[in-house]
């Protein structure tokens, strides 16, 4: 199967994905108080989107120009599981009947929080910079399977940050239970992504 077919179907099943996660959320979202536009509930919503999109940009990336099978699998599966989040992210956002997006990534999270995105240039916490994300791009193979790791790594932890934060911060069903799975998934990826980069690396040195 050539990389040419291949790109358009993983394309249709993150659709497939988004299509259903929205559907499923509308339910979800009937059964709660809508949260206002500065809560903090449609802040971590909102900064969850442009966080997973990063995620997704990254795994997709590393899908087509990586070489190890496992690690492009781990890649295929954060972008298929992150761009359903997305949808149901989105999804709240529209039920709720708030922006959609904001020029304030961490002000739900407190001043510490928005002090640090603003310190490293308006990113949130574990987003590579513009010139980590060029470098990214720029390798193909083992090189990309290993920065890919690297970065989806500090990635992750910037994310569990995140989400330990709206734990904090909200008693909103909703985030609660969004947010105690992002800690549960992502802390389990990391390891993952530990263990893989690790072999790749001895490998390479062997």
């Amino acid at each position: 199967m050539t990389g040419l077919w291949r790109r358009p179907a993983v394309l249709i099943v993150i659709t497939a994905v988004l299509m259903l996660a929205a559907g499923g959320a509308v339910g979800w979202v009937a059964a709660t108080s809508a949260p206002g536009n500065d809560s903090v509930e449609a802040g971590f919503a909102r900064d969850m989107i442009r966080h997973h999109q990063q995620a997704v940009d990254m795994a997709m990336y590393e899908w087509q120009n990586g070489s190890d099978e496992t690690m492009k699998a781990v890649a295929y599966d954060i972008a298929t599981a992150q761009s359903a989040e997305m949808g149901m992210y989105r999804t709240w956002l529209r039920q709720w009947g708030v922006q959609l997006s904001s020029g304030d990534p961490m002000a739900w999270a407190g001043e510490e929080h928005a002090h640090d995105s603003e310190a490293a240039g308006g990113l949130m916490p574990g987003m590579a910079s513009e010139e980590e994300m060029a470098e990214f791009k720029a390798t193909t193979g083992t090189d990309a399977d290993v920065m890919f790791a690297n970065l989806m790594i500090d990635h992750h932890i910037g994310g569990v940050d995140m989400a330990k934060a709206a734990l904090d911060r909200s008693d909103d069903p909703l985030v609660v239970d969004a947010a105690q799975r992002t800690i549960t998934v992502q802390q389990s990826e990391i390891e993952n992504l530990e263990g893989h980069r690790d072999r790749i690396l001895a490998s390479v040195e062997g």
